[in-house]
């Protein structure tokens, strides 16, 4: 029996730059109506993962930055970070491959000038940043920081592989063709999904998890039923137990149907 589902957001519950479908909304109210507890896990920032939890009226404990925050509405379960150190790092890197870094510190975005990649993230995530050099941030709870390259992703596929050599203290993940993200080494998506195990006392196999990017490759790991999307890249496909239908075509909602 199923008594938790560990869900990403983009591309799974939600069309990406679209909305939540009613089918959705109702899908997700009829598995709380279970008692089966519906929790969001995905790599936005917390503030703008909150926003989502209200939408389809979720009460449980948000994960965001990829599993290296979870709050349970304004008390703080579990929290990873970077080191200003490690940060530094990561932004002198940025800067030599002249690629757009977002810095997130103490659940503040942070951007150092006004470009296309900020404005595009945030419209289409409906968040706000503010502008500052990264050199007055303080950067004493770096939550993660996000490299950016819409017009070449296969940039972003190239960094995949190389970086983890050049930074192995860090988690290094892509979250859509576009993204990359660095974060503590202990803030990935099944870390975040097996400390909710043991908060509750729910076994691996009474936890279904799903999604559609490598960044859940880790979240798909910690479940017991595990649920790849249609859209989902083939990495996540290969170490999926079933496949679903698209974002598009209510990929989740049909999952939840067959297993919960």
């Amino acid at each position: 029996m199923i008594k938790l589902v560990a869900t990403d957001i983009d591309g799974t519950l939600l069309v990406p730059e679209g909305e939540f479908t009613q089918a959705v909304k109702d899908c997700v109210a009829e598995l709380c109506n279970k008692g089966i507890k519906v929790v969001l896990v995905t790599g936005r920032m917390h503030s703008a993962a909150r926003l989502i939890a209200k939408d389809l009226n979720l009460d449980t404990p948000v994960v965001s930055y990829q599993g290296g925050l979870i709050k349970d509405k304004d008390k703080t379960l579990y929290e990873k970070c970077l080191t200003k150190k490690q940060a530094e790092k990561v932004i002198n890197w940025a800067e030599s491959e002249n690629i757009h870094l977002n810095l997130y510190d103490d659940d503040v975005l942070y951007s150092e000038k006004k470009c296309y990649e900020i404005e595009r993230y945030c419209t289409n995530l409906h968040t706000q940043y503010t502008l500052k050099p990264f050199c007055d941030v303080g950067k004493t709870k770096v939550n993660k920081l996000l490299a950016i390259d819409y017009d070449n992703p296969d940039r972003i596929n190239k960094y995949e592989e190389t970086l983890p050599l050049l930074f192995p203290e860090l988690y290094i993940v892509k979250s859509t063709p576009y993204f990359l993200e660095f974060s503590n080494k202990e803030a990935s998506k099944y870390c975040a999904v097996k400390y909710l195990q043991e908060f509750w006392g729910i076994k691996k196999e009474e936890t279904l998890t799903i999604g559609d990017q490598n960044n859940d490759i880790a979240l798909l790991k910690a479940g017991g039923i595990k649920i790849a999307m249609g859209n989902a890249t083939e990495e996540l496909k290969s170490i999926a137990d079933d496949i679903t239908d698209t974002v598009f075509n209510d990929g989740f909602v049909k999952a939840m149907k067959k297993y919960c």
